[in-house]
């Protein structure tokens, strides 16, 4: 008996006005649908989310779609922000082999009032955007309160600061004329690590006057309590329109601006704070993952946990080390953790990330305990600690006996000794082979042709003898790695005496075939993990095959024929 999740079309007739109803509905779930599963198409995305009433943003709409043509319906921005500009671009990029292509309109817009508003959802395609918070402060007003054509702002977050917490120093350079040839040293301040963490450039009105706005974002890291300084900053400009054909631009004026030095009290760290490492951050967060379902956790076999400890306003340099792992019945491998900083308009976010392999020796249940890291955090002003919880796993499968690692106890079960414990990569072993076949003809052709002057008939067959009874020996008594020396050197001699003999296609393939079988016996020996025993009954019979099959060949062959050595 078979059932639908919506009514055949015979049945809603037959239901009268609820078949209206259900139809209405179905077509409903259909569109949210097909809107959803294509709602990435479109994107919208601003370079800021708060600013001033006076000052400006870009809006920057994304659509990937497959339809060509029209655009969204813009005026829908009208009701909170004044369209200063608009600009649209088609797009064609490959990354990674993956090609994209987009079209991109960005747009310059001025808010019309203050408050909390939105940059509302656009339409295009049957595709919809998703709105955008936007936060309008009152108006920004000059420091220096004077209609100069240039002048230096520096603006603190903070007015108080913990020893080690972030504070952000936003310096703004505000003119109404052109300026070009912009220098200035970094900003440096002793007792403190200074990092720029962004960039950027927007208009602002001040008295209805329109100024260009160049801001650098600095995150300020105090390392010792008491007054800190933030020194003057120097600028240096060129005024006027850069003209390429005049040797001396006499039009050109050069200016110098100057900031004023700012101070900031740096408090210690409270005598109430518990923790074991001081962490001032805006937010910090602990996650944990596996490569695999722990669920699935199997006597000896490694299974990895990766840690990532996130913190807003610190450094990764900042963050401490997680807890080791020492639990009765796991082996742990920890890796070389990896730090890495993540600059923004916020400041830094630091993030420490700690892989650590862990092995079963065996069965049970098994809990690892919790990790706590108290730190302080710097929006409230109190102490605040945050918790990965517990985690409780069962493990399957037989104990193991001794304590070696994984590949150790893989290795110690085969009898044949393995050399080669790596496989190289595939170019890897085309270049070794090359090089191989190289060396092989060049001594190759210098003894073929001392041994062709002194007994051509006699020398031949016993060189060629000897490579056949050199692998039939490894085949009985050498490893793994020994007759796939000898196999490569067998087949090299084989290589030259296939372009004189020329073989049937039936013969070829049989070759082939045993060929085939031999290689994969000698890879599992050497490559597999862990490694595969040989078979050395089927090697041999293998290699006899192969050999028998090349003298039959030759003596069907005309005796006095000598090899040639290129075709």
């Amino acid at each position: 008996m078979e059932t639908s999740l919506f009514p055949t079309p015979r049945s809603l007739s037959a239901r009268g006005p609820l078949a209206t109803i259900l139809k209405t509905v179905c077509t409903l779930l259909l569109l949210a649908l097909s809107v959803t599963a294509k709602a990435q198409e479109l994107t919208a995305s601003v370079d800021r989310n708060e600013l001033a009433i006076n000052e400006t943003f870009t809006l920057t709409l994304r659509y990937s779609g497959g339809q060509r043509g029209g655009q969204p319906d813009f005026d829908l921005l009208a009701q909170d922000f004044e369209v200063l500009s608009r600009q649209q671009s088609n797009q064609y990029r490959v990354t990674n082999g993956h090609a994209e292509s987009f079209v991109e309109w960005t747009v310059i817009l001025a808010p019309l009032k203050q408050g909390k508003l939105f940059v509302p959802s656009l339409h295009l395609h049957g595709q919809v955007s998703d709105a955008i918070p936007i936060t309008v402060n009152k108006a920004g007003q000059s420091p220096s309160g004077g209609k100069r054509q240039a002048f230096l702002e520096v603006e603190l977050d903070k007015d108080r600061v913990h020893v080690q917490e972030q504070l952000l120093v936003k310096v703004r350079l505000y003119t109404t004329v052109g300026l070009h040839d912009i220098a200035t040293d970094p900003l440096q301040i002793p007792g403190a690590h200074v990092e720029k963490v962004d960039e950027q450039r927007f208009e602002r009105r001040i008295d209805g006057v329109g100024h260009a706005v160049y801001e650098l974002t600095y995150a300020v890291f105090p390392e010792s309590s008491g007054e800190l300084l933030i020194p003057a900053l120097n600028y240096v400009a060129v005024t006027g329109r850069r003209d390429p054909f005049s040797l001396f631009n006499r039009n050109a004026q050069r200016m110098r601006l100057r900031s004023e030095a700012k101070t900031v009290q740096v408090e210690p760290k409270p005598d109430s704070y518990s923790g074991s490492h001081w962490l001032p951050a805006a937010s910090l967060g602990l996650v944990q993952s596996w490569s695999k379902d722990p669920e699935e956790f199997k006597v000896g076999e490694p299974i990895t946990r990766i840690i990532t400890l996130r913190a807003e306003g610190l450094r990764a340099a900042q963050l401490p080390p997680l807890p080791r792992l020492a639990i009765d019945g796991l082996k742990t491998y920890p890796d070389q953790a990896q730090q890495e900083d993540q600059p923004g308009s916020n400041g830094i976010s630091g993030s420490r990330i700690e892989t650590t392999a862990i092995v079963a020796t065996k069965p049970g249940s098994y809990q690892l305990p919790a990790i706590t890291i108290t730190w302080w955090d710097t929006k409230t002003g109190r102490q605040r600690a945050t918790q990965l919880p517990a985690f409780r796993f069962n493990v399957s499968g037989g104990a193991i006996t001794n304590t070696t690692a994984p590949d150790d106890m893989a290795r110690t079960k085969n009898q044949t000794p393995v050399t080669v414990s790596v496989e190289p990569g595939f170019w890897q072993k085309i270049a070794i082979a090359a090089i191989a076949s190289h060396i092989f003809w060049i001594i190759y052709f210098y003894r073929n042709k001392r041994k062709i002057n002194k007994s051509p008939k006699s020398n031949g067959k016993k060189h060629v003898k000897s490579h056949e009874q050199q692998l039939i020996d490894c085949a009985k008594t050498g490893s793994a790695y020994e007759i796939q020396s000898a196999l490569n050197t067998w087949l090299s001699k084989q290589k030259a005496e296939n372009n004189r003999y020329q073989p049937s296609k039936a013969r070829q393939s049989s070759q082939n075939e045993e060929l085939n079988k031999l290689q994969r016996e000698i890879n599992d020996s050497l490559y597999q993990s862990p490694p595969k025993p040989l078979n050395r009954q089927l090697v041999q019979i293998l290699v006899q095959r192969l050999t028998s099959s090349k003298s039959t060949r030759m003596n069907n062959q005309a005796p006095d024929s000598l090899p040639k050595l290129f075709t």
